[in-house]
């Protein structure tokens, strides 16, 4: 059973930074497993969508457009862990952050949460103006 858990959420003032880690268990990343990792979020009110993902198999990763510049993914394969950096943070960056996998390639519709096969519970992020 996969299990993937995030931490590193709090609450900061706009232009602060966060770190979110997400840790998973359950399973490795092995080399020859291609995976579509990435961290999504949800505003309050508003339905989940895409932040970052990273594909291990292609090592690429995606941005959506409102935090390209500010947000950077990445991994500790050794770690079996999933970074979210979070620069020059805004108030709408205010969300419940999750991190979200499935086994394969990032597709060209990653931003949406369908097809996901695991998911964390979530941190909370606040950002104050």
């Amino acid at each position: 059973q996969v299990q993937l858990m995030e931490s590193g959420g709090g609450s900061v003032q706009a232009g602060g930074s966060l770190r979110l880690s997400c840790a998973a268990s359950g399973y490795t990343y092995r080399s020859y497993t291609p995976y579509c990792m990435g961290w999504f979020r949800q505003p309050p009110g508003k339905e989940r969508e895409g932040v970052a993902v990273f594909s291990t198999g292609a090592g690429s990763t995606y941005y959506r457009d409102s935090v390209k510049g500010r947000f950077t993914i990445s991994r500790d394969s050794a770690k079996n862990t999933l970074y979210l950096q979070m620069n020059s943070l805004r108030p709408e960056d205010t969300a419940m952050y999750y991190c979200a996998a499935y086994p394969g390639f990032c597709g060209g519709d990653w931003f949406t949460d369908r097809g996901y096969d695991y998911w964390g519970q979530g941190t909370q992020v606040t950002v104050s103006s």
